[in-house]
Parts: structure tokens; C-alpha cells; sequence
């Protein structure tokens, strides 16, 4: 597709004098052909003249190329192109060898992705689970491409959750040893009902929050000395003994967030390369606002905004009445130190649609002095996960969906319906994981637990059934069994359209990919997958493989298929077990 599109573009400029984009199709069924192109009505006003004389010019100077294409002519001026047979073979053959291409959009690139940024005190939900499988696709796919990717991870170590969360911990009169991560996010939940409703206890969550900043500011080690401590306890007015409580308890708390990340994310087999803790960037956010105020920032009844009115967004506080630094300016710190790390060719921050408007306040505000680094950057949103029912969660009023339940969920689906084997979190996490990924990444989806484990509609478990049918096939070959009755009642006509069609969508697959990466778009591979996981099936039910006359050249189709399959199902962070 991509030589057809070439060759159109060079002709179209020798015989048009046009510069253009030759798009290209594929056909419709009832055509007989593979690709389409309406270039020729396209090109009507520019050439004066009419689509058909248009298109048989172009047809002309086609056939004077050495391809592996038929072209023709159909009213009102299309063009059709129809693959030549050795043209499949020899991709089928090249597949089956696992050449598969690479597109080199980030040859030599670095390009920073940012993405599931879960908060300390808190627990992971659906929504972090969501955007760990997104954010993992998206940067397989650049790594495809060529990029040296860099998965980083910014979290709240401090602000006002850890506040409330510490707040209800001393109100329990905890020990380090005693929390766990299910009391630390049950205490954010009763510390931020508790800030809301009571007054008191709201300016204490406010004390407790200054007092943590300077905690993490100081690090550990310093912090917990007892002169530090009885600093702190001076400046926030603690006594010295329940500042020790507080700085153990927020480094025990701290600790096992960390270590909760860790195992979760293995769980569904992801690695970060860098993990940014809202505490090590909050500084540099400081003084990038500071150094800017009265140019791109201002003060406003003691605290610096930035007016987004004038560029058409809305005004936000970066750093409050207090002297800390809001999201906000953490934010801009972030900007700068990935930068400082990495001198990144692009940033990709991918979060909940929810952060847009903001997301677009915090880059007006850097691009008035780094307009730089807010072009290398672009910001991709997604919506809520939701189960059927469309039930709204909030993880503030503790009534969301925990990460780790929609595995549960998922596990149980597989347990009614699968035999228990080896492979059953191999299909558990190619349940969630295409399930998500199927979606082009903006609107909200609705996970239905159930239709994720099927094994015929669109699922990653029904893919996998189709990859692991492919292997047995493969086996067979190899082994000589021979399903002789099979072979005897091949319809051979029935049986080389079944074959054409699987070629056809095969060959497709370096388009796919170069689309996917292009837009960042692991859906584009899920969509391909599925459709070429059907023409598999129908090639399944009608074309013997093992001990027919053509097992050697069917035997290629198979294996070509089974790695294209391997590749994409890779691309999504998918592995496809032996057995099922």
C-alpha cells in the first residue's frame, strides 16, 4: 500500500504538477480489488478535467512499472489495484520469517511518556489501571518506531491528601507498624469527610499539610533526627512527640505506597524507568513561578495566579496564601526536570479527561518562557472506566472501583467459564487489557467483566484462542498428524478465497502499524487484530492444512499469521500462553 501510494505521488507530479497525499482504501468486496484511490476526483478542479481521463492517464503511467499490482479503472474514477499472487507469496514468505516492519518516525528519538501517576495514601482504581495499560501500549509502540522511551511516573507524596490521611491515622492514635494500605485508604476517606464537615479539624489538615512539605523537603534521614523534629515541632506548633509520630507515620505510609505501586504494576506486567515524586519536583516549580511573577504570573490577595482569560482558559493558583505550591506548580516543575533529565524530543502525559482545561492553563503559562518544551509536549486524554450500570464512583466518598477488583472480577469470569490451567492470568490480564485498548482512547468506557472473557465476540481471550489454534496447527504440520477426512472434502475454490482473504489482511498489517503509531493508537491494532483473528477462522473451517497437497505453501500462511498475531497481541502487552 505504501509503494502504491508512492508511485501515485510521483506521477501525479510529473503529469499534474500537484503535491498531494494519494490516499488509499481498501476495497470494497463487491469490487474484486484490494486497495482503492479517488486521487483522480480529487485532482478534477487542479487538472481540468474529468475524473475518468484523469484516472486512465494515471493508469497508463502505472502500468509502465515494474509491480506487484493490477490496476483498473472504475466510474467515476476510481482507481483499483489488485494484488498479484507473488506479491502475497512473497510477503506471506517475509511474514512468516518474522519480517515484520519497523516504522522509524522516533528513530534516535527520546520521547517521555507520563502516565498512571497514582498518589501515595491513596489507592490505586480503575482509572490508574486504565491509563498503566494505555500509557504501556502507547510506549510500545514508539519503541517500535524507533524511540528510546522513557516510562515515568509522578505521583502526590505531598499535598493536602497526604494531610487528611495522616490526620485520620493520629486520630487512631496509629503506630508505623500498625498501618496497612486498606487503613491508609480508608483514612483519606474519613480525613477528607472530615475536612469538609469540620472546621477544626480542616485547619489542622491544613497545619499538618505545611509540616509534611518541610518533612519531605528535609528527607528522611534529616527529618527523624530529633533536633529537626523539634524545629518542625516549633514551626507548626506540634509538640515534639507527635511530630515524631507524624514524620514515622508518613514514612512508613510513604513506603508501603511505593511498595504497593511496585507489586501492582508487576502484577500486570509493567515497569517504570522513573518514578517523580510531587516532593522532588515541587521546589523547581517554586522558583520557575516565582522567577516569572509580574511577567507571566501574578499576586492576587497572597497568591500567585495565572490569568488564563487572556489566552482564552480561566485563572488558576500556583502557589497559595501559604507559600505552597499547588498541583499546579508542581506541574511546571515536572516540565522542567524531565526536561533537565532527558532534553526529550517529545513528552507524552497521558491522564483522565478530567485534567484537560487544567493541563491546558498549566503548558499557556510555561509556553509564555519555555515555549520550547510545551511544543515538544502533547497531553492525551481518556474518559472513566464504568461497569455496566453506569454507577458514578469517587474515590473521596470511598465507593470506587479498586484496580485490584476488576482483576477479581475478571478472574471469576474466567473461573466459571474456563477450565483452571497454567494460563489463567495470562488470559486474565488479556481480558483487561484488550478490553481497554479496544476503545479509541477519549470517551468513557463500560467494562463488562463478562463479554472481556469471551470466546467468540471481539476479546482478547477469544484472540488468544485463535493464536493457540494456530500453534496446534503449526504442530500437526510437523508432527504428520493428518485429518484425512478434512482433506478429502476440501472444496477447492472455497478453500483459495479463504486463503486470498487471509493473505489480503495480513499484508495489511504494516499499514496498521504505521497508523497506530502515527496516532498513538493502540485501538487501530486491536481493530486489525480481531478482524484478521475472523478471516483466521473462516480459514480454520475450510482450508486442511497438515497432509494436503499444498502443506508446505499453507503451512507459511499459518505461520505468517501466528506472528503477525504474536506482534500485535505484543504491541498491547499481550502474551499468548502454549496451552488453553
Amino acid at each position: 500500500m505504501e509503494e502504491i501510494q508512492r508511485q501515485l505521488e510521483q506521477i501525479i507530479g510529473r503529469l499534474f504538477d500537484a503535491e498531494v497525499t494519494a490516499e488509499l482504501t481498501v476495497a470494497p468486496e463487491a469490487t474484486g480489488a484490494d486497495y482503492a484511490s479517488n486521487i483522480a476526483m480529487r485532482l478534477a478542479k487542479i487538472a481540468h478535467k474529468a475524473p475518468m481521463m484523469i484516472a486512465e492517464e494515471i493508469k497508463a503511467e502505472l502500468e509502465k512499472l515494474e509491480s506487484g499490482y493490477v490496476v483498473a479503472v472504475a466510474a467515476p474514477g476510481f482507481l483499483n489495484f489488485s494484488l498479484k499472487n507473488d506479491y502475497f507469496e512473497q510477503k506471506i514468505a517475509a511474514y512468516a520469517q518474522n519480517e515484520i516492519i519497523s516504522p522509524d518516525e522516533y528513530c534516535n528519538k527520546t520521547v517521555v511518556t507520563e502516565f498512571s501517576d497514582p498518589n501515595p495514601f491513596k489507592v490505586l482504581h480503575v482509572g490508574h489501571l486504565y491509563t498503566s495499560i494505555v500509557g504501556d501500549s502507547i510506549s510500545r509502540l514508539l519503541e517500535l518506531a524507533g524511540a528510546k522511551v522513557v516510562r515515568a511516573n509522578f505521583g502526590g507524596d505531598v499535598g493536602l491528601h497526604v494531610g487528611k490521611t495522616i490526620w485520620a491515622l493520629l486520630q487512631k492514635n496509629y503506630s508505623p507498624d500498625d498501618i496497612t494500605i486498606e487503613k491508609i485508604g480508608q483514612c483519606y476517606v474519613e480525613g477528607t469527610q472530615s475536612y469538609e464537615d469540620d472546621e477544626a479539624a480542616k485547619d489542622e489538615i491544613v497545619r499538618l499539610n505545611k509540616a509534611i512539605y518541610a518533612l519531605a523537603e528535609l528527607g528522611q534521614d534529616r527529618s527523624l533526627e530529633r533536633l529537626e523534629l523539634e524545629k518542625l515541632a516549633e514551626d507548626y506548633d506540634f509538640s515534639t512527640a507527635k511530630m515524631a509520630q507524624i514524620a514515622a507515620l508518613y514514612w512508613q505510609g510513604r513506603e508501603l505506597s511505593y511498595q504497593y505501586f511496585a507489586d501492582f504494576y508487576a502484577t500486570i506486567g509493567l515497569k517504570f524507568d522513573k518514578y517523580y515524586p510531587e516532593s522532588t519536583v515541587a521546589g523547581r516549580g517554586l522558583a520557575e513561578v516565582k522567577a516569572h511573577v509580574g511577567t507571566t504570573y501574578d499576586e492576587s490577595d497572597g497568591a500567585i495566579v495565572y490569568r488564563g482569560e487572556k489566552v482564552g482558559l480561566h485563572t488558576r493558583v500556583f502557589i497559595n496564601r501559604e507559600g505552597v505550591p499547588t498541583y499546579e506548580a508542581k506541574d511546571v516543575g515536572l516540565i522542567f526536570t524531565k526536561w533537565d533529565d532527558w532534553h526529550f524530543d517529545e513528552s507524552v502525559v497521558i491522564t483522565g479527561n478530567e485534567q484537560s482545561d487544567y493541563m491546558k492553563v498549566v503548558l499557556a503559562s510555561v509556553h509564555e518562557y519555555a515555549p520550547e518544551l510545551v511544543d515538544r509536549t502533547q497531553h492525551l486524554t481518556h474518559g472513566m472506566v464504568k461497569l455496566p450500570g453506569n454507577v458514578k464512583m469517587s474515590s473521596r466518598k470511598g465507593n470506587f472501583l479498586k484496580a485490584v477488583d476488576v482483576i477479581n472480577l475478571v478472574e471469576q469470569e474466567l473461573a466459571e467459564s474456563q477450565p483452571s490451567d497454567g494460563s489463567a492470568r495470562l488470559l486474565t490480564l488479556a481480558a483487561i487489557k484488550y478490553a481497554f485498548l479496544k476503545y479509541r482512547m477519549g470517551g468513557d468506557i463500560v467494562f463488562d467483566p463478562k463479554e472481556s472473557v469471551s470466546t467468540s465476540g471481539n476479546s482478547g481471550v477469544y484472540l488468544l484462542y485463535s493464536a493457540v489454534r494456530a500453534k496446534k496447527i503449526l504442530q500437526k504440520t510437523a508432527s504428520g498428524v493428518v485429518n484425512k477426512k478434512f482433506v478429502q472434502n476440501e472444496d477447492d475454490a472455497i478453500a483459495e478465497e479463504s486463503i486470498r482473504k487471509l493473505n489480503k489482511k495480513i499484508v495489511q498489517y504494516d499499514e496498521v502499524i504505521r497508523g497506530a503509531v502515527q496516532e498513538k493508537a493502540p485501538y487501530k491494532v486491536c481493530n486489525y487484530l480481531y478482524e484478521l483473528a475472523q478471516e483466521f477462522s473462516r480459514f480454520y473451517e475450510y482450508v486442511p492444512v497438515a497432509g494436503s497437497a499444498e502443506e508446505d505453501k499453507r503451512k507459511l500462511v499459518v505461520q505468517a499469521y501466528l506472528n503477525v498475531m504474536t506482534h500485535g497481541l505484543g504491541l498491547l502487552g499481550i502474551e499468548i500462553p502454549e496451552e488453553m
